[in-house]
């Protein structure tokens, strides 16, 4: 009887220790996290000091398993003299745009500015060792316009802003609404219409305020004026080919008249060396006469008159003969 009294006396008093226990665990407080949630209008604070930044989405599974390591990694920042912060993709597409994050999870490293893509796993030593030993350094920069800081990347951090709000509300109107979906694509398609026509619009009137219209008189005359000159200028072009044509006549003219001085001053210089030649021949015949005179004297008495008359004579045709041969060959270099 006492043994079957003390079971039911034991378990209340087990019971009554583990609701105790469950109340003082209720009555703790949670331990806070030290990973700080970065935003739009924080992320400015990572320009300062060392930082580790991991990007990450609530339904990525690969996230979630990392992030134990990261609060882990976050308690002793203290430690390592570094910051360790966080940003939801779905709450800041502007910063995942930013920092142009196309997988999740992505870990960077930020120091005084300077911003590095950490490649290795999540793992609280791998992270600890990239601190300590410096492995960062080895990492190339993100610089230039891949720098989450410039021109170029608050452009695509605006473009992911204007993609995440849309998407929330095509999220409003399917689930929260009830829309279909066909139907949600159908009011952005119209919407992106309206708009553009609107921009369109914005900038006509702009270039109707700042471009001034000229008048109706001064638009004629400015006409006038371009038909006129496109006139002169074609007659100009035409009284230049003009010019050129009679400067090329002209041209053709004189050495046509060269040529025939040149030709008639060759015909002179033939005509003077024909004289010469003629003149040369004649004075040579007078010689072979005298000397065949002088010889007929001489041998009057030796001789007959047959013999002594055949010299003269063959000398004389040898002469002729000459001359005609000249004048054939004058007669080949004038043709």
């Amino acid at each position: 009887m006492t043994g079957g009294f003390c079971v039911p006396v034991l378990l209340a008093a087990w019971l009554a220790a583990a609701a105790a226990e469950g109340l003082e665990q209720a009555a703790l407080p949670a331990e806070e996290s030290r990973v700080q949630p970065m935003t739009a209008s924080n992320w400015t604070l990572v320009m300062e000091g060392e930082w580790m930044l991991k990007f990450y989405a609530p339904w990525c599974p690969s996230c979630q398993q990392t992030d134990s390591e990261w609060e882990t990694f976050a308690k002793n920042g203290e430690t390592l003299q570094i910051s360790v912060g966080k940003v939801d993709v779905i709450q800041e597409p502007g910063l995942s745009g930013r920092f142009f994050v196309t997988t999740l999870p992505a870990f960077f490293h930020a120091k005084d500015g300077i911003f590095r893509r950490y490649r290795g796993p999540g793992i609280y030593e791998d992270l600890q060792n990239y601190i300590l030993e410096k492995k960062w350094q080895s990492v190339e920069p993100l610089t230039g316009w891949k720098s989450p800081a410039s021109l170029t990347m608050s452009g695509m951090a605006g473009l992911f802003s204007i993609s995440g709000k849309i998407w929330h509300l095509h999220n409003y109107f399917t689930v929260t609404l009830g829309i279909p979906a066909w139907c949600s694509y159908v009011f952005f398609v119209i919407a992106t219409l309206v708009f553009g026509l609107f921009m369109g619009l914005i900038l006509v009137v702009i270039s109707e305020c700042f471009c001034v219209p000229l008048p109706r008189a001064s638009s004629e005359r400015c006409e006038q004026e371009q038909s006129t000159g496109e006139a002169q200028g074609a007659e100009q072009l035409q009284d230049a080919e003009e010019e050129k044509d009679d400067s090329n006549e002209e041209e053709n003219k004189d050495s046509l008249v060269d040529d025939e001085e040149e030709k008639e001053d060759i015909g002179d210089e033939d005509e003077g060396e024909e004289d010469e030649e003629e003149d040369n021949l004649a004075g040579i015949m007078a010689e072979e006469r005298s000397d065949t005179n002088e010889r007929a004297v001489v041998k009057e008495g030796s001789v007959s008159p047959k013999e002594d008359g055949a010299h003269p004579a063959d000398t004389q045709d040898v002469v002729e003969d000459a001359l005609r041969q000249r004048k054939s060959q004058n007669a080949n270099k004038g043709s």
